[in-house]
Order: structure tokens, then sequence, then C-alpha cells
């Protein structure tokens, strides 16, 4: 008996707000919405596919009343395809992004930010040719 990793959901107070920053960054696309959430995509999941196989996790932004207060335990790493770390940051700061300071130090490979509602991620080595 196995279970599949089928989403990762985000408290926030914007779920659609959050979502359509999340779509910039990752190329995703609205898959679902109803009242209080957006869930994003790579693809549009089926019973079928998802126990046939282990496939990327959709993300899903449910509204919470209440804000971020203190460093995620968990977060996204992001890697650019097509730019260099530095550029990459550069968009992400000017979709909403900020550059997030969680004692990780100088001389890292990775730049730690977070998203518009304080959520930190990581931008990790560029994977362009």
């Amino acid at each position: 008996m196995t279970s599949r990793l089928t989403e990762l959901t985000v408290d926030c107070r914007d779920p659609e707000g959050l979502a359509a920053f999340w779509c910039e960054v990752l190329g995703f696309k609205v898959i679902d919405r109803s009242e209080g959430k957006v869930e994003i995509g790579s693809w549009v999941p089926t019973v079928e596919e998802v126990r046939a196989a282990q496939k990327p996790p959709t993300v899903l932004f449910v509204a919470v009343p209440e804000g971020k207060d203190v460093k995620n335990r968990l977060h996204l790493d992001v890697s650019p395809v097509d730019a260099g770390t530095e550029d990459e940051v550069a968009r992400l700061l000017a979709l909403g992004a900020s550059r997030a300071d969680v004692g990780q130090g100088p001389g890292r490979s990775w730049v730690v930010m977070a998203d518009p509602e304080g959520n930190e991620f990581c931008v990790q080595r560029s994977l362009a040719p």
C-alpha cells in the first residue's frame, strides 16, 4: 500500500493573488478554483494517471484569516531553466518577490526569497544550457 504526493497546500490571505504570482514563476496554469481556494499545476490530474505513477504535485492556495508569523518549515526550491540565477532573481523581484534573510549567511550558491505573502523559497543554480 502506498500514497502519492498530489498537492502542496499553502495557507494564505489572497489565494488568487498568490496563485497568479506562482503561475508566473513556474509557468503553471490555474486548473481549479472554488471559494477561498485556487489550484495551479503543470497538468490536470486524473485519478487514473495518479494511480498509475507519481506525477508532479499541484499547488493549492487556501484562504486563511491569519498571516504568516515565522519562517516556513517547508519551502519550495526553484531552478531557472532558460536564464542565469541573477537574471531569474531580477524577474522574480519584478513579479513581487523580495529577498529574504533566514540566517543563510554570505557566499551561498542559492538565493533565499519570499513570495508576496512572505513564504520563503530558494532560487537554486541555473539549469540553462
